[in-house]
């Protein structure tokens, strides 16, 4: 995943092909908490903000929702997808709507030369990330990469970001109904989030084989996140009363339960949605 330059810039796209499933609305929790978070900022914004789709597969209507949602608080705001295999590319370029929607060619290496006179990672005489991203979302990219390979990653998408931007990296199954990501800022990753249709959820610890990349091989005792889904399906288990009411109760009770031992983030207004939010370094790796 080593960057390759030539005169400052990136010689070829960076990362591998991804397997390309998609299918419409596959991405719509993540995007709901995305304009929740994301809203002062887009608002704000000027010039025009951009946000990135990076490995948006074979079809690009993860790309296209994502602009739709995203208008809704900022009807200007500027969407790239970004695609590494170039049938890919074009075939999406049906969909295009300059300059609110375009697709092109890249990586991780996130090319928005040319956009609004962005250059590079900032451009002359800017600092690094100014004039970038201010949401990159990378959704099922990462899963087919190594462990080892996430940091790398996770630093060339931080340095694409503008100030203020979020990196949003995170798995999901194939309809959206469960998912798992984690948000980070220039300074790096800072919460993970759970979010699920609860209908159907046996317990929490089922959204373990969504988690991303960072953690997916760390859900074993002694890592913070294994201790951390054990504490929810205990207090998930202790709330069953609750599903008298409905499942949304019941994973009401099972937040407010886990809030008093681990630091959530958010409260009742997004658990209602299926959504639990704590900080990273409560969950993060374990020190070798």
């Amino acid at each position: 995943m080593r960057v390759r330059t030539a005169g400052g810039r990136a010689a070829r796209p960076v990362g591998a092909v991804t397997r390309g499933t998609t299918n419409p609305n596959r991405l719509r929790r993540m995007d709901r908490w995305i304009v929740a978070e994301l809203t002062p900022a887009l608002r704000a914004a000027d010039p025009p903000p951009v946000a990135v789709d990076l490995g948006y597969g074979a079809a690009p209507w993860t790309a296209v929702e994502l602009r739709s949602r995203l208008a809704a608080v900022r009807a200007d705001v500027r969407v790239v997808g970004i695609e590494i295999e170039p049938e890919r590319v074009a075939v999406a370029q049906r969909y295009a709507r300059p300059p609110e929607l375009t697709f092109r060619r890249g990586g991780f290496e996130v090319p928005l030369d040319g956009l609004d006179g962005q250059e590079g990672a900032g451009g002359p005489g800017r600092a690094p990330g100014a004039g970038g991203a201010l949401l990159i979302r990378a959704a099922n990219v990462l899963r087919q990469y190594e462990e080892a390979q996430v940091a790398e990653a996770w630093a060339l998408l931080r340095a694409r970001l503008a100030p203020g931007g979020l990196l949003v990296e995170g798995t999901c199954d194939e309809i959206g109904r469960r998912h798992v990501w984690v948000a980070l800022d220039r300074e790096g990753p800072r919460t993970l989030t759970l979010a699920a249709r609860l209908g159907g959820l046996e317990r929490p610890s089922d959204l373990a084989e969504r988690l991303p990349k960072a953690l997916i091989h760390r859900n074993v005792p002694g890592e913070p996140v294994h201790a951390f889904l054990r504490d929810l399906d205990r207090a998930w288990a202790a709330a069953a009363p609750y599903a008298d009411f409905g499942a949304r109760q019941r994973w009401i009770a099972t937040a407010r339960t886990v809030s008093a031992d681990w630091p959530l983030v958010g409260g009742r207004r997004r658990w209602r949605l299926g959504e639990l939010t704590v900080r990273w370094d409560a969950v993060a790796p374990a020190p070798a």
